[in-house]
């Protein structure tokens, strides 16, 4: 690829960012095919596939396999998504898990505080996710533990675990093959939904250590590392 094929595409991914803010488009809103952004950047097909796979790689849009291309929730973020990450590596996976205790527990407690109607529909429904094996690489639409920091009423905390989750995608994906004590990852992420319902800040904060430590643990043992201290 030639340096002024990566300059245009990175234009068209600008152009197309700008055109889905003048729509006002929202997460979850269908894009424009590639033949019809095409035709209104004037330019090739596969120049705009290039710059799509550039806003895929930073979760501005979504591929759904049959239906189309989509708005996701990058669109909105302000932490970025650095797309080349290196490949899963034992560390790596328990470094994000490691993150994840420090910086979740008071993001739960923070939900407790604040949380709305709507947020408490939306950690509902993506409780559900837990029951749902991993394949392949996919990805809920929403993330348990993102609804959990939306709910903080906070959107750089929500983008802050966002962010993290998908900066680290490969060792995220990589977790969900590894733990597949489903009932129990569903039937934790209730109890942390109902501790929130209670605007309980403290059980909010403890359920969700408890419930990063016990997928840490159960991590360390298939790997053969150490707990955590």
């Amino acid at each position: 690829m030639t340096s002024n094929t990566t300059s245009l595409s990175e234009r068209i991914a600008d152009g197309i960012v700008a055109m889905i803010e003048a729509a006002g488009l929202e997460p979850g809103d269908a894009l424009a095919s590639s033949r019809e952004l095409a035709k209104r950047f004037e330019v090739t097909t596969p120049t705009i596939r290039e710059a799509l796979r550039r806003l895929e790689a930073t979760d501005v849009i979504r591929f759904r396999h049959g239906s189309g291309t989509y708005v996701s929730g990058g669109v909105n973020r302000r932490l970025l998504v650095n797309p080349h990450v290196s490949e899963s590596r034992s560390e790596s996976v328990l470094e994000l898990l490691d993150a994840r205790i420090v910086l979740e527990p008071p993001v739960a407690a923070a939900a407790a505080a604040q949380r709305t109607d709507h947020d408490l529909a939306a950690l509902t429904s993506s409780a559900d996710n837990a029951l749902k094996p991993q394949y392949a690489d996919e990805r809920p639409e929403l993330h348990f533990h993102v609804a959990l920091a939306s709910a903080s009423g906070n959107l750089l905390l929500r983008e802050t675990v966002e962010a993290l989750l998908q900066v680290r995608a490969r060792d995220q994906i990589e977790i969900r093959h590894r733990y597949t004590d489903r009932d129990r990852d569903h039937a934790d992420h209730l109890r942390i939904v109902e501790a929130v319902r209670d605007g309980d800040a403290d059980a909010a904060a403890a359920l969700t250590r408890e419930h990063l430590l016990a997928i840490r643990e159960a991590l360390a043992a298939t790997l053969g590392t150490e707990q955590p201290r």
